[in-house]
């Protein structure tokens, strides 16, 4: 199916960690590895699939332990980078996720994910950062202040929205719901800039296309149907209004 699609395809490896809390970033040297290890079995899974990148995401971390998670987290960057390259092309993506709010990941903020992707491109050339419009407001950052600092090592960029609001309501944090949905962060407006920025940059490019996927799901009972084409209208009023 996927070969017949004529689609470009990307593996999500963020969910071996998130479903296992696992934490590629642990300072137990022993846990880290089993993490480091899981991921090593999607990079297969994404090679066998014929997946041009994969996804991960850094895990948990201590301010007293901060900077020793950092280099916990470099090493098995560095660790996959290297599995993936002695396998052929598959480029590494490490997600930038939020530090407070839900998922609470080391990368996180944008100095941080600055000097992470430095260090490791400095070595590695099929490394890269994907971000996600949905991460934006509970990052605390706009699209200039996030991307802009990181825009040359940006390989894969998320649509949706997220919502801050309200903590008891089933979309709140990192659950990416529908564009315009009550009390969200992210709607027409926001996508707007965001892809104007992507331009600006030059992530978006008609010569040397990447990847820009939206990460949307239904809150509670809505059809999944709509909400995709909630996403699909978005952009498209969107793209519309970029270069005006």
């Amino acid at each position: 199916m996927l070969d017949s699609s004529h689609l470009t395809v990307a593996y999500g490896g963020q969910h071996r960690l998130l479903t296992t809390g696992q934490n590629i970033n642990d300072t137990d040297e022993a846990k880290r590895q089993i993490a480091v290890a899981n991921l090593k079995e999607g990079i297969d899974e994404a090679i066998e699939m014929g997946a041009i990148g994969f996804g991960f995401l850094s895990g948990k971390y201590t301010e007293e332990k901060k900077e020793e998670a950092y280099q916990a987290l470099v090493k098995s960057t560095k660790e996959l980078c290297a599995y993936a390259k002695s396998k052929g092309n598959l480029k590494i993506a490490h997600e930038v996720f939020d530090f407070d709010i839900d998922k609470c990941s080391l990368v996180g903020p944008v100095d941080i994910a600055k000097r992470y992707a430095e260090e490791i491109c400095a070595e590695f050339d099929n490394f890269g950062l994907m971000v996600d419009l949905s991460h934006l407001p509970i990052l605390h950052e706009t699209a200039r202040q996030s991307l802009i600092p990181v825009k040359d090592y940006i390989i894969h960029a998320h649509m949706g929205n997220c919502m801050m609001k309200d903590k008891k309501d089933p979309a709140y944090g990192d659950a990416h719901p529908r564009f315009g949905y009550p009390g969200g962060e992210n709607d027409v407006e926001e996508l707007v800039e965001y892809l104007r920025v992507l331009l600006e940059i030059g992530y978006l490019d008609p010569d040397n296309r990447r990847i820009l996927s939206f990460e949307v799901k239904p809150v509670g009972d809505e059809d999944p149907d709509i909400v995709v084409a909630n996403a699909k209208r978005v952009l498209n009023l969107a793209w519309a209004r970029v270069n005006k």
